[in-house]
């Protein structure tokens, strides 16, 4: 890759997350909120109805998901099926034909499952830009589609714009039955009409929702960069697309977020290859919208990822394949859907055909689950989404079975005699730090470490530090890169002053290294309570010592006080 490129790219998408926190200070006070937690969203050949949902819900929450996609099918007054994801049919459908799928939803009792979804989608796809009577009915199609989400909970619809029914193929031009008599310019134009009256629908019921998409324009990557994009467009498969969306953009209100899901990622294999996707969503796209829909899609719309889950189940002869750059391919999983979960705004969606993850009448999937077939797939993704709460279960884990080894030394500071971060053992000396532990603290920093053998939390004694404006206990062990480690201690402050463990990294001969790569952890737990803080960490390539700094800053007399106790660093992998 050319290197002037490479940083160009990532240059822009630092600018791009600096407007975006710079749109967030200019928000109302009331408006501004922390960052989204990020998702896991599933999806695939299991896709469960709302029935199938509503029946198995405590068995598919037990999965490492924060919610799904789903179906819905009403019944037409004929008895026959009437599924949603027909959305751009020219039939007109009754509201009252899914009252069943409202009532299976409403009877859901969510805990995990947050982020759901109702799927549309682009077929059959038979109904022309310019049939008015037809897209009277489409529109309504979309309006029945976000009453549904409306009233069943969930958080939005999910479009699927790719086209299952050739030879029909909404969003292309050349498929298009009167492209003899309309030029390209006047469907787009047709087209982003069609997008205003589908999301003046959509938002009449349901005015907050999130629009999610397996992809949205990074679809039309092949167009960006040309004086002309429409010179692309015109020929592509999904070339109306970016107007469907402009018409969106037209008219929707600042509540509404849209995910473009670049499916593209399903061969992703490389931190490189998300970063740069990223780039293209949130900043190269806007080339396909109309400038005066610009800060909208910069305000609005979200970078998403999809990983296929086969491609790492494929043999190597497969055109998806995923290769597991000399690590098992389940490893590979894990740190693919770590770094997307990373990239992305918010979500991130697994997409499965062989096998499922719940029960389902689809013939076409295979009787074993992920977990069966790809051994280690469900810890992949449990870890990705969030490491402390996978880094928690393993520990109750290793607790239940005699397994849990505990790296730290004098943990529980009750010993006076501790090795130190050479191996050496060595005696606890009078106005020190606790035995096996350093301290250090800034120059200007008055404070005093010592060992409190009155004051625990396991009542042992603790590691004491006053009046410290910037300082830590420190101990290190040694670590190899793909090692996984939960970090953990308890905490107490009195008086002034905050508390982190800074988890940093040092060579095996002991040079500090990977500075970017450091983690804080805090807590938001009472600060005059005992306190846990907790997380977990990777370590990284050329980390060879892991080393955990027990933190203290912003005290200003001997009055003010931290307390830390029963530290634990435990292998999780």
């Amino acid at each position: 890759m050319n290197r002037s490129h490479y940083w160009f790219n990532h240059h822009l998408l630092a600018v791009l997350v600096g407007l975006a926190f710079l749109v967030g200070l200019a928000a109302p006070a009331a408006a501004q909120s922390r960052a989204p937690r990020k998702k896991l969203i599933a999806t695939g050949w299991d896709k469960p109805d709302t029935a199938r949902l509503r029946e198995n819900l405590a068995q598919m929450e037990q999965r490492p998901f924060d919610g799904v996609i789903l179906e819905a099918v009403g019944t037409r007054d004929d008895g026959k099926s009437c599924f949603l994801r027909s959305t751009f049919s020219a039939q007109a459908w009754e509201q009252r034909w899914f009252n069943k799928s409202v009532e299976d939803l409403k009877a859901c009792r969510f805990t995990r499952f947050t982020d759901n979804f109702v799927t549309v989608g682009a077929n059959p796809g038979n109904v022309d830009w310019f049939d008015d009577e037809g897209w009277k009915n489409v529109v309504e199609h979309w309006r029945i589609a976000a009453w549904i989400a409306k009233e069943g909970g969930l958080k939005g619809l999910h479009f699927d714009p790719e086209p299952y029914t050739p030879p029909h193929a909404q969003f292309n031009y050349l498929a298009q039955p009167q492209k003899a008599q309309h030029t390209f310019a006047e469907y787009q134009a047709k087209a982003r009409e069609r997008g205003r009256e589908v999301m003046r629908a959509v938002i009449g019921e349901y005015p907050d929702l999130t629009i999610f998409t397996y992809f949205m324009l990074v679809i039309n990557s092949n167009a960006l960069g040309h004086a002309n994009p429409n010179a692309v467009l015109e020929t592509s498969g999904y070339g109306l697309l970016p107007a469907f969306v402009d018409g969106w953009l037209d008219v929707i209100p600042p509540a509404v977020k849209l995910v473009d899901g670049c499916e593209n990622a399903y061969r992703y294999n490389s931190t490189t290859q998300f970063l740069e996707a990223a780039v293209r969503i949130k900043g190269d796209c806007q080339q396909l919208i109309s400038p005066e829909n610009r800060a909208k899609y910069r305000a609005q719309v979200q970078a998403g990822f999809g990983i296929y889950l086969d491609a790492y189940w494929n043999p190597p002869t497969s055109q998806w394949y995923i290769d597991g750059l000399g690590e098992p391919r389940v490893l590979r999983l894990r740190k693919n859907v770590a770094t997307a979960l990373r990239v992305a705004d918010e979500y991130v969606w697994m997409y499965g055909e062989k096998f499922r993850w719940w029960s389902t009448p689809n013939p076409r999937v295979n009787k074993e689950t992920w977990p069966e077939a790809l051994p280690g797939s469900e810890d992949a993704l449990r870890f990705a989404r969030d490491p402390a709460d996978y880094g928690r279960a393993r520990i109750a884990t290793l607790e239940k079975e005699g397994k849990l080894a505990n790296l730290a030394r004098n943990a529980d500071f009750a010993s006076e005699q501790a090795a130190s971060n050479q191996g050496v053992q060595v005696d606890w000396k009078q106005g020190g730090a606790p035995a096996g532990w350093s301290s250090w603290q800034l120059e200007t920093s008055k404070g005093v470490f010592s060992w409190d053998r009155e004051t625990g939390h396991s009542g042992k004694g603790s590691a004491r530090a006053a009046g410290v404006g910037n300082g830590c206990f420190i101990q290190s062990y040694d670590v190899k890169p793909g090692e996984c480690y939960a970090i953990r201690a308890m905490r107490r402050i009195q008086g002034k002053g905050n508390t982190r463990i800074r988890v940093r990294w040092q060579t095996a001969q002991g040079r500090w290294t990977l500075e970017e790569l450091d983690k804080t952890l805090t807590t938001e737990g009472p600060a005059n309570e005992w306190s846990e803080i907790f997380g977990v960490v990777e370590v990284p390539e050329g980390a060879g010592k892991l080393v955990v700094l027990l933190g203290m800053a912003g005290q200003s007399t001997q009055e003010d006080v931290v307390w830390f106790d029963d530290v634990g660093v435990y292998r999780v992998d």
